[in-house]
């Protein structure tokens, strides 16, 4: 049993979403209320604040679905009450009195959590964690298609289209849900207005293009998240630019969204970048975005403006990094040190036993997806943080030996591996064996002081990423071996050889 188990004990209960809810609040609200309406229980979902749901998507979304969300100015006390897509206190949510307040959100977390707080801030939507909290009680979500399909509407809404995934959570909701797509289209093609058509419009002729980085920053008034990717969108389309990103501000900060066309810059790295420290940020290759904090961002930068911010923080990002392209790469080891790695168990997965030769792949990970084509000499590696990279048997039988030794993973996402045909996955957990290495595959290693990027000979159309503080390694007998390796795992499983 999970998160939600306890509160059975609870009869009237009161599950609450942010004034003016936008589609994952609902979404979020509705799954909460369905799972204690399963289980006999008194409860409502309602939300305050001045105004009653007006957007044409969300009344739209609250008929067809059958969302029970009650607009109140006043409530008696429940004996419990569960703030969802929001945090009991914050300015958004009125406050209501309660004998016990539990909390569930996505949004960074603004005072110290406890056993009663489900705070995810690294998902893009509170869908995503209803939905998890869900099938940890039994209760899966495709059992209700009114339910799934607004879980999959409140994740498309909150993170840009599906262009601003964090986490590969989210990914898996995305890919499992099953939906009613005939109303996903009504929802989709009824969100936006007159007023928001405008907004897009002002910000579009606002913008401030910088020619030696090729990049471009937009200003938009507060607006529906997924305007910002509209106009985002649409400045990438522009000849001359070759990353973006548009900006708005909000409740408790700036919501950013970011686009990119080159294959040297990934939408979802820049998102990161930008946020760095005070937010949080991801998404897809062309197509990103995140949020920055209000009040981290006045702490780290009390003297600067957001959009000077977001402009100094793009120049920065473009003059930060070497690109290595690993196919033709010299690479020069006479200032690196040459390591083995240690005898730590880690998994390994024969790819024939997943899929059959010759099915393509996408393995999902906690840093990214990853495209492969299975074939009967490809195994996959899987690290002690869940990193996974593919690898050869030949090559594969020359650097690891078999053990009856577990590995100890250190994280709370198992990769999955998808069939990108027939759309089945499957948790790489069920096929990992351990394994150890032999000692006998050296390699040159050295720790960075700047940003690289690696096209790697197994993935070369997509680099991978190392920052300062993380190491570019080399196979000694194979100098186009390019890779790199976080600094975090690096001491665990490498030692230097005197």
């Amino acid at each position: 049993m999970g998160f939600l188990n306890k509160y059975l004990a609870y009869d009237n209960i009161v599950i609450q979403c942010h004034d003016n809810p936008d589609a994952d609040a609902l979404a979020s609200g509705f799954g909460l209320w369905l799972f204690f309406k399963k289980n006999d229980r008194n409860v409502r979902f309602v939300y305050g604040g001045r105004n009653e749901i007006t957007k044409p998507n969300l009344k739209l979304m609250v008929e067809k679905l059958g969302i029970p969300a009650e607009y109140v100015k006043e409530l008696d006390a429940p004996d419990l009450l569960i703030t969802a897509d929001c945090q009991y206190g914050e300015g958004n949510v009125t406050r209501f009195d309660a004998k016990k307040v539990a909390m569930i959100d996505h949004h960074q977390f603004a005072g110290t959590p406890g056993d009663d707080c489900c705070i995810r801030s690294n998902l893009a939507s509170c869908a995503t964690i209803v939905w998890d909290l869900l099938l940890q009680e039994g209760m899966n979500p495709n059992d209700d298609k009114a339910l799934s399909t607004a879980l999959y509407y409140g994740l498309y809404s909150d993170s840009n289209q599906f262009e601003e995934l964090f986490h590969p959570m989210d990914r898996d909701m995305r890919d499992r849900l099953v939906r009613d797509e005939a109303l996903l289209i009504r929802l989709i093609n009824s969100n936006i207005s007159i007023d928001e058509l405008g907004v897009a419009s002002e910000a579009l002729n606002d913008q401030t293009f910088f020619p030696e980085d090729r990049f471009s920053v937009i200003e938009s008034r507060p607006c529906d998240p997924n305007i910002l990717g509209i106009i985002s969108d649409f400045v990438i389309q522009v000849q001359e630019v070759d990353t973006c990103v548009a900006y708005n501000p909000g409740h408790g900060g700036y919501k950013f969204s970011v686009r990119s066309c080159v294959p040297v810059t990934k939408a979802n790295e820049l998102a990161r970048y930008l946020c760095e420290g005070i937010g949080n940020g991801g998404g897809h290759r062309n197509k990103a975005g995140g949020f920055i904090a209000a009040d981290l961002f006045e702490k780290s930068y009390p003297e600067m403006g957001i959009r000077q911010y977001l402009s100094e923080r793009m120049t920065m990002y473009h003059h930060s990094f070497e690109v290595i392209d690993a196919l033709s790469y010299d690479m020069d080891t006479s200032d690196m040190d040459m390591y083995i790695k240690k005898s730590v168990p880690v998994g390994y997965v024969i790819a024939t036993d997943v899929m059959k030769e010759g099915t393509p792949i996408l393995i999902r990970t906690l840093e990214g997806d990853v495209d492969q084509i299975i074939s009967d000499d490809l195994y996959l590696m899987v690290g002690i943080e869940g990193e996974v990279y593919p690898i050869r048997e030949e090559k594969f039988k020359s650097s690891y030996e078999l053990t009856d030794l577990q590995p100890e993973f250190e994280t709370d996402y198992i990769p999955t591996i998808h069939d990108t045909i027939y759309g089945e996955s499957y948790s790489l957990k069920d096929y990992i064996r351990p394994c150890i290495a032999t000692g006998k595959t050296r390699i040159y290693a050295k720790k960075l002081n700047h940003m690289v990027k690696v096209f790697t000979a197994w993935d070369p159309d997509k680099y991978y990423l190392g920052n300062p503080g993380d190491f570019i390694v080399v196979r000694e007998d194979d100098l186009h071996d390019i890779y790199v390796v976080r600094g975090s795992i690096f001491d665990k499983t490498y030692e230097r050889i005197a």
